[in-house]
């Protein structure tokens, strides 16, 4: 089987655009949907089990670049992209992401999977239940915070290899006190380097490795890419626009939803 096969096609179709969709809405990569479609995808056409993960991965993260390159500009539009506070949440979660790469090398996974989805699940939580809105509360900008957040944001992506998205927007939500569309925003360009960094990092680390699928531009797999792309691109378009007709309460209790849905895939892989 090829990546030309009828219900592979149909797969990145109908996957690509939820992916994009979900992606535009929330803020987050997308990846929670793609990596699963292309580890089954990719088991199917036969590429090799060596390097399947990580060309699912890399693979995926190529498609988030554009997808969320396209995602800040529907937002910007909307007026929901501060910049100046995207800057020192990128460098906060780079210097995260280190931290987590040590720490995944360094504590005990499970147990650490287990924590983390029960603090998703307590995240989910406090933004349906808790608080004030917004607008009753002061907007908290100053670069230290932003640093943190980023920081933090970058530290759990780079230990459980999640999005950042799912750790950035509650984070700007419930301890910057942002308005949730500006968070999805600012998100949405903080993806944008996270992706291409680890893009880059994929195509340099497999560019040498052997059993690698055609067309693969190190760990890349391009040919799927695309395929995939002009449907996540359209699904992005979908999400900017159903984000902005969503109010402030709505797209919270959405975004809970999906907090939930990641804590449950994260803990059960602890079993």
């Amino acid at each position: 089987m090829t990546f030309w096969a009828p219900q592979v096609l149909v797969g990145f179709a109908v996957l690509g655009i939820c992916a994009g969709c979900l992606s535009g809405l929330l803020g987050i990569g997308g990846g929670v949907i793609l990596v699963p479609l292309f580890l089954w995808c990719f088991h199917l056409v036969g590429v090799h089990p060596d390097v399947l993960v990580h060309c699912a991965f890399a693979t995926s993260l190529a498609i988030i670049i554009p997808t969320s390159i396209s995602n800040t500009l529907g937002h910007n539009a909307q007026g929901h992209v501060d910049f100046h506070q995207v800057v020192f949440l990128a460098v906060g979660s780079a210097l995260g992401a280190l931290v987590g790469a040590w720490g995944a090398s360094m504590l005990s996974g499970p147990i650490l999977r287990v924590l983390f989805g029960v603090m998703q699940l307590t995240v989910a939580a406090k933004l349906v239940f808790g608080g004030m809105s917004p607008s009753e509360k002061a907007l908290i900008d100053r670069p230290i915070s932003l640093l943190v957040v980023g920081g933090i944001s970058g530290a759990f992506s780079a230990f459980f290899g999640i999005g950042g998205g799912v750790i950035a927007v509650p984070l700007m939500v419930l301890f910057l006190s942002f308005p949730i569309h500006l968070a999805v925003g600012n998100s949405s360009a903080l993806i944008v380097v996270s992706s291409l960094t680890g893009t880059l990092a994929y195509i340099y680390n497999g560019w040498q490795i052997s059993h690698l699928p055609h067309g693969a531009v190190g760990f890349v797999v391009l040919p799927v890419v695309l395929l995939v792309l002009p449907f996540s691109l359209i699904g992005s378009r979908i999400g900017v626009r159903l984000a902005g007709a969503f109010s402030h309460a709505k797209l919270v209790k959405v975004f809970a939803v999906l907090l939930v849905v990641v804590a449950i895939r994260i803990m059960s892989t602890a079993l």
